[in-house]
């Protein structure tokens, strides 16, 4: 990843085989950040469109550079085939470019969805907790894409749905909202997901029937929009505004 090095910390998560890394408090230098958390498909049937996906990224980090609060944004990003990849912690925004996002899916295996999403929320929740205990305000929003459902985790929806639950009902999460997209999914996949977001109590189920890189720019510019929604509700103490895809 390019930009300043920040040292960072590690951590496990109960209940699950995957942890998660942040920036160490020491290093921070705002008092209140958005925790926005990405965990991207890279599964074998994401090969034919893994580079729009990567420049998807790639624009949501470009544009996010820009905003006025681009300060108080830390990112995470997460990829997800048959196990869980960390691509890289929580990182604040000013410290990553998009050309970081160039490569960084290598499509093959199956699709562990219920251990990425769990994995995105969870640890928000435990990053968050952190931050919050030390005085620093937070709120998160997390966005999981994929092209199909669950054939590979170890975790089933009601764990998602348990931290989904937990990040709710956190006494240091000012707000959280969670998004699952499905990408270039047909109506049956579309089904599926869209039952898995009821069952783990997503907040939202966008289901992008084609996977061009203009779809995708569109999906980046809504990712834009949302985290500013989430940003300036931080800083101004007030709720998320809900936005339209």
């Amino acid at each position: 990843m390019s930009g300043p090095s920040f040292p960072t910390m590690s951590r496990r998560l109960a209940g699950s085989a995957y942890g998660f890394s942040g920036t160490r408090l020491d290093a921070l230098g705002a008092s209140e950040y958005t925790l926005v958390g990405i965990a991207a498909d890279q599964s074998g049937s994401v090969a034919s469109f893994r580079t729009e996906i990567e420049a998807c990224l790639g624009e949501i980090v470009r544009a996010c550079a820009s905003s006025s609060r681009a300060d108080h944004l830390m990112l995470r990003l997460t990829a997800f085939d048959s196990s869980l990849h960390e691509v890289h912690g929580f990182k604040p925004l000013p410290t990553l470019a998009p050309d970081d996002y160039t490569g960084c899916l290598a499509p093959g295996g199956s699709t562990a969805l219920h251990d990425a999403a769990h994995n995105a929320v969870a640890s928000i929740v435990s990053y968050g907790d952190t931050l919050g205990k030390n005085d620093l305000a937070v709120n998160g929003l997390v966005f999981v894409l994929t092209d199909g459902g669950d054939n590979a985790s170890q975790l089933d929806a009601a764990a998602v749905a348990q931290a989904v639950s937990d990040a709710v009902a956190s006494e240091q999460l000012q707000s959280m909202r969670t998004v699952l997209v499905g990408v270039g999914v047909g109506a049956s996949t579309s089904q599926v997901l869209m039952r898995f977001s009821a069952q783990a109590g997503f907040d939202e189920y966008i289901a992008l029937d084609r996977a061009d890189a203009a779809t995708l720019q569109r999906l980046a510019r809504f990712a834009v929009r949302s985290i500013a929604a989430s940003s300036t509700a931080l800083g101004h103490g007030g709720p998320v505004a809900s936005l339209t895809f």
